[in-house]
């Protein structure tokens, strides 16, 4: 099922909380294909939930809504965004 043009509401709803806005150009990703940069979006968004929220349900139930992320498709609008 899509939501507002994405695969899915998490991978809608973690784009524009995490990388709406985010010039890739100015990271470490600068240059990388999608397939590179998947699943470092996915290891980003884990260490945001992981420093940020404390140990219990509500980070375990956070954690799990990444499992529903389309990261490649995070990653091909991030480059499309960025391209030069």
């Amino acid at each position: 099922m899509s939501y507002n043009g994405w695969t899915n509401y998490a991978t809608w709803r973690v784009n524009l909380e995490m990388f709406d806005g985010m010039d890739i150009n100015e990271t470490s990703w600068c240059g990388m294909n999608q397939f590179e940069l998947a699943p470092l979006l996915r290891e980003y968004a884990e260490d945001i939930i992981e420093q940020t929220a404390p140990e219990g349900l509500a980070r375990d139930y956070a954690l799990a809504f990444l499992q529903d992320v389309n990261w490649r498709e995070i990653a091909q609008h991030l480059l499309a965004a960025n391209a030069d």
